[in-house]
C-alpha cells in the first residue's frame, strides 16, 4: 500500500503528462482540473439520488464547477465552505430562486462570495448528497485528497450536528485515470464514498461505517484557533 502522498504524486504526473486529460492549468498541489469534467457531472446526475437530492454541500474546486453549475440550474440548495473555514459563517448558500446572476456565475469560487448567503452551521438544513473533489479514488471508495484535510473536518462537523446522516450520499468526480484498482491508504477520519462518476462510468462503492464525527484529540490548538466554528465548540 503506498503512502497517500505517492498517491497524489502519481495521479498529478500522470495527468499533467497527457494532452487528453490535463488543462491548462496544472494538476500538481491540487484537486486536478481534467478534460471531461463536464461529462463526468452528466454522468452522476443520471443517478436517482442526484435527482431526488434538494440539499447538496459541494466542493469549490474547478474540476467539480459543473457539478454545482447544474444543481443550481436545477434549483438545488447548494452550500459551499468558506475557504479554510476561516469564518463564523463558514457556508455559502446558493440557490437559483434568490440569486440575480446566472449559475455559472454564482457556482465560481469569486462567485459565490460575491452572489452566496453567509450562513452559520446551525441554519444549514439537512444535506442530502455530498460531492467531493478527489485526486484519487480506489474501486471501493477510499478517496484521497489534496491534503488539507478540509473535505473530512467540514464531514466532521455536519456530522455532529446532524446535518449529514447516514442517509446523506457522498458522490466524487474524477477521470478515470484517478480511479485506483488497489487498496488506498485511510485514517480514522477519513471518509468513503459511495458513487465515483467518470466521464465514462459511473460506478457504486460499498458502503462502510463513516466516521463518527470530529476527534478532537487528533486537532491541534492552532487548527482550532484557526477555525472559529471549531474555536466556538471547544468553548461549549
Amino acid at each position: 500500500m503506498s503512502d497517500k502522498q505517492s498517491v497524489r504524486e502519481r495521479i498529478w504526473q500522470r495527468i499533467d503528462s497527457d494532452p487528453d486529460i490535463r488543462t491548462p492549468r496544472s494538476a500538481w498541489g491540487r484537486i486536478p482540473g481534467f478534460a471531461g469534467d463536464e461529462a463526468a457531472a452528466a454522468r452522476l446526475a443520471e443517478l436517482p439520488e442526484w435527482r431526488a437530492a434538494r440539499v447538496l454541500k459541494l466542493n469549490p474546486d474547478t474540476p467539480q464547477l459543473p457539478v454545482r453549475v447544474r444543481a443550481i440550474e436545477q434549483g438545488k440548495l447548494v452550500y459551499m465552505a468558506v475557504p479554510r473555514l476561516a469564518s463564523p459563517l463558514p457556508f455559502f448558500a446558493l440557490q437559483q430562486a434568490s440569486l440575480g446572476v446566472g449559475a455559472a456565475e454564482a457556482a465560481s469560487i469569486e462567485g459565490s462570495r460575491r452572489h452566496g448567503v453567509p450562513t452559520r452551521l446551525e441554519e444549514m438544513l439537512p444535506i442530502d448528497l455530498i460531492v467531493c473533489g478527489s485526486v484519487a479514488v480506489s474501486l471501493n471508495g477510499v478517496r484521497i485528497g489534496k491534503g488539507a484535510g478540509y473535505a473530512d473536518l467540514e464531514f466532521a462537523l455536519l456530522l455532529d450536528l446532524g446535518l449529514i446522516s447516514e442517509h446523506t450520499q457522498i458522490a466524487t468526480t474524477v477521470h478515470d485515470v484517478q480511479v485506483l484498482d488497489e487498496a488506498l491508504p485511510e485514517t480514522r477520519h477519513d471518509f468513503r464514498v459511495d458513487w465515483i462518476a467518470t466521464p465514462t462510468r459511473l460506478l457504486a462503492c460499498p458502503r462502510v461505517p463513516r466516521p463518527p464525527g470530529l476527534l478532537w484529540q487528533e486537532l491541534d490548538p492552532a487548527q482550532i484557533a484557526a477555525i472559529p466554528v471549531l474555536g466556538s465548540r471547544a468553548r461549549e
